[in-house]
Protein backbone atom coordinates (compact mmCIF):
# COMPACT_ATOMS: atom_id res chain seq x y z
CA UNK A 1 0.00 0.00 0.00
CA UNK A 2 1.25 3.38 -1.12
CA UNK A 3 1.05 6.15 1.34
CA UNK A 4 0.95 10.12 -0.17
CA UNK A 5 3.48 12.24 0.38
CA UNK A 6 2.67 14.61 3.00
CA UNK A 7 2.85 18.43 0.64
CA UNK A 8 3.68 21.28 2.90
CA UNK A 9 1.61 24.53 1.51
CA UNK A 10 3.61 27.62 0.76
CA UNK A 11 3.94 30.20 3.27
CA UNK A 12 4.97 33.71 3.58
CA UNK A 13 8.03 35.21 5.07
CA UNK A 14 7.41 35.83 8.84
CA UNK A 15 7.45 39.75 9.01
CA UNK A 16 10.43 41.38 10.75
CA UNK A 17 9.26 43.12 14.33
CA UNK A 18 9.03 46.91 12.35
CA UNK A 19 6.55 45.75 10.21
CA UNK A 20 4.34 44.06 12.89
CA UNK A 21 1.53 46.94 13.34
CA UNK A 22 -1.31 47.05 16.48
CA UNK A 23 -4.55 47.30 15.93
CA UNK A 24 -6.08 50.84 16.27
CA UNK A 25 -8.21 51.66 19.13
CA UNK A 26 -9.96 54.56 17.66
CA UNK A 27 -13.77 54.11 16.30
CA UNK A 28 -12.46 56.20 13.63
CA UNK A 29 -11.90 53.38 11.21
CA UNK A 30 -15.24 52.16 12.03
CA UNK A 31 -16.86 55.77 10.72
CA UNK A 32 -14.44 55.84 7.59
CA UNK A 33 -16.18 52.16 6.42
CA UNK A 34 -19.08 53.28 7.10
CA UNK A 35 -18.67 56.29 5.16
CA UNK A 36 -17.59 54.78 2.60
CA UNK A 37 -20.12 51.52 2.36
CA UNK A 38 -22.68 54.13 2.80
CA UNK A 39 -20.97 55.78 -0.74
CA UNK A 40 -20.45 52.79 -2.37
CA UNK A 41 -16.98 53.59 -3.03
CA UNK A 42 -13.52 51.63 -3.19
CA UNK A 43 -10.64 52.14 -1.75
CA UNK A 44 -7.02 51.44 -3.07
CA UNK A 45 -6.35 50.47 1.17
CA UNK A 46 -8.78 47.64 0.79
CA UNK A 47 -8.31 46.32 -2.39
CA UNK A 48 -4.75 46.23 -2.97
CA UNK A 49 -4.68 45.05 0.93
CA UNK A 50 -2.65 47.97 2.33
CA UNK A 51 -0.94 47.43 5.83
CA UNK A 52 -1.15 50.98 6.70
CA UNK A 53 -4.96 51.56 6.11
CA UNK A 54 -5.90 51.10 9.58
CA UNK A 55 -3.71 53.60 10.57
CA UNK A 56 -4.85 56.14 7.93
CA UNK A 57 -8.85 54.87 8.19
CA UNK A 58 -8.49 55.54 11.87
CA UNK A 59 -7.04 59.06 11.02
CA UNK A 60 -10.01 59.33 8.47
CA UNK A 61 -8.19 59.63 5.42
CA UNK A 62 -8.29 56.96 2.61
CA UNK A 63 -7.40 56.93 -1.10
CA UNK A 64 -10.02 56.60 -3.54
CA UNK A 65 -10.07 54.25 -5.78
CA UNK A 66 -12.73 54.89 -9.35
CA UNK A 67 -13.61 53.45 -12.87
CA UNK A 68 -14.62 49.99 -10.37
CA UNK A 69 -12.45 47.55 -8.38
CA UNK A 70 -11.44 45.43 -11.64
CA UNK A 71 -8.29 46.02 -12.90
CA UNK A 72 -7.51 44.62 -16.89
CA UNK A 73 -4.03 44.20 -15.63
CA UNK A 74 -2.71 41.57 -13.81
CA UNK A 75 0.39 42.93 -11.65
CA UNK A 76 2.44 40.05 -9.91
CA UNK A 77 3.02 42.55 -7.05
CA UNK A 78 -1.16 43.54 -6.81
CA UNK A 79 -3.99 42.11 -5.01
CA UNK A 80 -6.60 44.06 -6.99
CA UNK A 81 -8.71 41.66 -8.62
CA UNK A 82 -8.38 41.28 -12.51
CA UNK A 83 -11.37 40.69 -14.76
CA UNK A 84 -13.52 42.23 -17.48
CA UNK A 85 -14.76 46.06 -15.77
CA UNK A 86 -17.81 47.23 -15.48
CA UNK A 87 -18.89 50.31 -17.13
CA UNK A 88 -18.19 53.59 -15.61
CA UNK A 89 -20.57 54.88 -12.99
CA UNK A 90 -21.32 58.56 -13.64
CA UNK A 91 -22.27 59.50 -10.25
CA UNK A 92 -18.85 58.19 -8.89
CA UNK A 93 -17.69 61.50 -9.35
CA UNK A 94 -19.83 63.55 -7.35
CA UNK A 95 -20.00 60.79 -4.25
CA UNK A 96 -15.69 60.82 -4.07
CA UNK A 97 -16.10 64.66 -3.36
CA UNK A 98 -19.04 64.35 -1.20
CA UNK A 99 -17.09 62.21 1.22
CA UNK A 100 -13.91 64.22 0.88
CA UNK A 101 -16.04 67.04 2.19
CA UNK A 102 -17.74 65.21 5.04
CA UNK A 103 -14.13 63.45 6.00
CA UNK A 104 -12.82 67.20 5.98
CA UNK A 105 -9.90 66.51 3.67
CA UNK A 106 -7.14 68.95 2.93
CA UNK A 107 -5.07 66.49 0.49
CA UNK A 108 -7.38 63.74 -1.14
CA UNK A 109 -5.90 61.12 -3.42
CA UNK A 110 -7.52 59.79 -6.34
CA UNK A 111 -6.28 56.79 -8.00
CA UNK A 112 -7.59 53.98 -10.31
CA UNK A 113 -7.51 50.48 -11.57
CA UNK A 114 -5.82 50.27 -15.30
CA UNK A 115 -8.68 50.76 -17.54
CA UNK A 116 -7.03 49.42 -20.87
CA UNK A 117 -10.93 48.40 -22.11
CA UNK A 118 -11.16 52.09 -22.58
CA UNK A 119 -10.39 54.76 -25.73
CA UNK A 120 -9.26 57.21 -22.78
CA UNK A 121 -8.02 54.52 -20.25
CA UNK A 122 -10.19 56.18 -18.22
CA UNK A 123 -8.95 59.45 -18.16
CA UNK A 124 -11.78 61.36 -18.67
CA UNK A 125 -13.14 59.79 -15.59
CA UNK A 126 -9.96 60.93 -13.47
CA UNK A 127 -11.05 64.22 -14.99
CA UNK A 128 -14.81 64.32 -13.99
CA UNK A 129 -13.63 63.45 -10.17
CA UNK A 130 -10.88 66.10 -9.44
CA UNK A 131 -13.43 68.66 -11.08
CA UNK A 132 -16.28 67.34 -8.77
CA UNK A 133 -13.99 67.78 -5.97
CA UNK A 134 -12.80 71.02 -6.67
CA UNK A 135 -16.27 72.55 -7.15
CA UNK A 136 -17.11 70.92 -3.54
CA UNK A 137 -13.88 72.40 -1.89
CA UNK A 138 -11.86 74.68 -3.81
CA UNK A 139 -8.76 74.72 -1.17
CA UNK A 140 -8.32 71.44 -1.08
CA UNK A 141 -4.93 69.67 -2.27
CA UNK A 142 -5.95 67.25 -5.18
CA UNK A 143 -3.32 64.74 -6.05
CA UNK A 144 -3.89 61.58 -8.50
CA UNK A 145 -1.82 58.23 -8.79
CA UNK A 146 -2.68 57.39 -12.45
CA UNK A 147 -2.17 54.34 -14.86
CA UNK A 148 -0.03 54.92 -17.33
CA UNK A 149 -2.59 55.29 -19.90
CA UNK A 150 -0.42 53.38 -22.79
CA UNK A 151 1.40 56.81 -22.51
CA UNK A 152 -1.32 58.08 -25.12
CA UNK A 153 -0.82 61.67 -25.29
CA UNK A 154 -4.88 62.56 -25.31
CA UNK A 155 -5.39 60.79 -22.41
CA UNK A 156 -2.53 62.99 -20.14
CA UNK A 157 -4.04 66.22 -21.39
CA UNK A 158 -7.19 65.22 -20.03
CA UNK A 159 -6.04 64.63 -17.00
CA UNK A 160 -3.44 67.76 -17.13
CA UNK A 161 -6.48 69.88 -17.97
CA UNK A 162 -8.05 69.36 -14.62
CA UNK A 163 -4.90 70.65 -12.97
CA UNK A 164 -4.54 68.01 -10.04
CA UNK A 165 -1.78 69.60 -7.96
CA UNK A 166 0.20 66.38 -8.15
CA UNK A 167 0.51 64.16 -10.63
CA UNK A 168 1.79 60.36 -9.34
CA UNK A 169 2.46 57.64 -11.81
CA UNK A 170 4.67 54.66 -10.09
CA UNK A 171 7.72 53.41 -11.60
CA UNK A 172 7.43 50.47 -9.00
CA UNK A 173 10.23 48.57 -9.75
CA UNK A 174 14.03 48.91 -11.61
CA UNK A 175 14.18 48.01 -14.94
CA UNK A 176 15.41 44.24 -15.02
CA UNK A 177 12.64 43.37 -12.68
CA UNK A 178 9.84 45.05 -14.69
CA UNK A 179 8.47 42.66 -17.19
CA UNK A 180 7.66 40.30 -14.18
CA UNK A 181 6.49 42.63 -11.96
CA UNK A 182 4.35 44.65 -13.83
CA UNK A 183 1.37 43.42 -16.33
CA UNK A 184 1.44 45.35 -19.77
CA UNK A 185 3.45 48.06 -18.37
CA UNK A 186 7.15 49.10 -19.58
CA UNK A 187 10.11 51.15 -17.13
CA UNK A 188 10.52 53.07 -20.57
CA UNK A 189 6.59 54.07 -20.59
CA UNK A 190 6.61 55.31 -17.33
CA UNK A 191 9.46 57.25 -17.78
CA UNK A 192 7.78 58.99 -20.72
CA UNK A 193 4.43 59.47 -18.69
CA UNK A 194 6.44 61.35 -16.11
CA UNK A 195 8.69 63.30 -18.37
CA UNK A 196 5.91 64.40 -20.93
CA UNK A 197 3.66 65.63 -17.61
CA UNK A 198 6.67 67.47 -16.58
CA UNK A 199 7.30 69.17 -19.95
CA UNK A 200 3.10 69.98 -20.27
CA UNK A 201 3.06 71.63 -17.05
CA UNK A 202 6.24 73.13 -15.95
CA UNK A 203 6.42 73.83 -12.23
CA UNK A 204 2.28 74.35 -11.98
CA UNK A 205 1.97 70.41 -11.12
CA UNK A 206 4.43 68.80 -9.25
CA UNK A 207 5.13 64.97 -10.64
CA UNK A 208 5.93 61.88 -8.12
CA UNK A 209 6.51 58.44 -8.22
CA UNK A 210 7.72 55.23 -6.16
CA UNK A 211 9.00 52.32 -5.77
CA UNK A 212 8.74 48.70 -4.09
CA UNK A 213 12.06 47.24 -2.48
CA UNK A 214 12.67 43.63 -1.52
CA UNK A 215 11.47 42.06 -4.68
CA UNK A 216 15.17 41.33 -5.46
CA UNK A 217 16.79 44.56 -7.16
CA UNK A 218 20.12 45.45 -6.22
CA UNK A 219 21.70 48.75 -4.82
CA UNK A 220 22.96 49.85 -8.41
CA UNK A 221 19.69 48.62 -10.24
CA UNK A 222 17.93 51.33 -7.03
CA UNK A 223 20.09 53.85 -7.68
CA UNK A 224 20.03 53.93 -11.82
CA UNK A 225 16.31 54.01 -10.97
CA UNK A 226 16.36 57.02 -8.88
CA UNK A 227 18.98 58.98 -11.69
CA UNK A 228 16.38 58.32 -14.36
CA UNK A 229 13.32 59.56 -12.25
CA UNK A 230 15.17 62.63 -11.98
CA UNK A 231 16.37 62.98 -15.60
CA UNK A 232 12.99 63.14 -16.61
CA UNK A 233 12.10 65.96 -13.68
CA UNK A 234 10.15 63.61 -11.15
CA UNK A 235 10.06 66.08 -8.09
CA UNK A 236 8.77 63.38 -5.24
CA UNK A 237 9.82 60.26 -4.52
CA UNK A 238 8.76 56.90 -2.00
CA UNK A 239 10.23 53.99 -1.93
CA UNK A 240 8.71 51.59 0.68
CA UNK A 241 8.73 47.97 1.60
CA UNK A 242 7.03 45.13 -0.52
CA UNK A 243 4.64 42.56 0.73
CA UNK A 244 3.52 39.91 -1.06
CA UNK A 245 -0.75 40.56 -0.54
CA UNK A 246 -1.03 36.87 -1.27
CA UNK A 247 0.66 33.45 -1.95
CA UNK A 248 -0.19 33.99 -5.32
CA UNK A 249 1.47 36.74 -5.94
CA UNK A 250 5.49 37.51 -6.09
CA UNK A 251 7.27 36.52 -2.78
CA UNK A 252 9.58 39.11 -0.98
CA UNK A 253 13.09 38.27 -1.64
CA UNK A 254 14.18 41.02 0.98
CA UNK A 255 12.97 42.91 3.73
CA UNK A 256 14.83 46.12 3.66
CA UNK A 257 15.90 47.39 7.16
CA UNK A 258 14.49 51.03 8.03
CA UNK A 259 18.20 52.06 8.68
CA UNK A 260 18.74 51.15 4.63
CA UNK A 261 15.71 53.13 3.61
CA UNK A 262 16.76 55.97 5.71
CA UNK A 263 19.97 56.24 3.79
CA UNK A 264 18.11 55.79 0.51
CA UNK A 265 16.17 58.45 1.98
CA UNK A 266 19.10 60.96 2.01
CA UNK A 267 20.10 59.59 -1.31
CA UNK A 268 16.84 60.73 -2.71
CA UNK A 269 17.32 64.41 -1.31
CA UNK A 270 20.56 64.49 -2.64
CA UNK A 271 19.63 63.62 -6.22
CA UNK A 272 17.30 66.73 -5.69
CA UNK A 273 13.55 65.52 -5.25
CA UNK A 274 11.75 68.25 -2.86
CA UNK A 275 10.34 65.28 -0.86
CA UNK A 276 11.09 61.97 -0.04
CA UNK A 277 9.02 59.20 1.54
CA UNK A 278 11.15 56.40 2.04
CA UNK A 279 10.69 53.43 5.10
CA UNK A 280 9.15 50.32 5.29
CA UNK A 281 5.77 50.85 5.51
CA UNK A 282 5.76 53.51 2.89
CA UNK A 283 3.10 53.32 -0.01
CA UNK A 284 2.68 56.18 -2.55
CA UNK A 285 -0.56 57.98 -0.62
CA UNK A 286 0.62 57.12 3.14
CA UNK A 287 0.88 60.49 4.84
CA UNK A 288 0.58 62.01 1.49
CA UNK A 289 -0.47 65.55 3.17
CA UNK A 290 2.87 65.65 4.41
CA UNK A 291 4.19 67.39 0.79
CA UNK A 292 2.37 70.54 0.51
CA UNK A 293 2.77 72.25 -2.86
CA UNK A 294 3.29 76.07 -3.10
CA UNK A 295 0.18 77.25 -4.86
Amino acid sequence: MQHAEPTTRPQRKRLPHWLRLPLPASDSFTKTRGLLADLRLHTVCESAKCPNHWECWSQGTATFMIAGDRCTRACGFCAVTTAKPLPLDPGEPARVAEAARRMGLRHVVITAVARDDLDDGGAGHFRQTIEAVRAMRPDMIIEVLTPDFLDREPALESVIAARPHIFNHNLETVRRLTPSVRSRATYDRSLSVLKKVKARCGGTIHTKSGLMLGLGESEDELFEALNDLRGVGCDILTLGQYLQPTLHHLEVQEFVTPEKFAEYGRLGARLGFVHVASGPLVRSSYHADEFVPVR
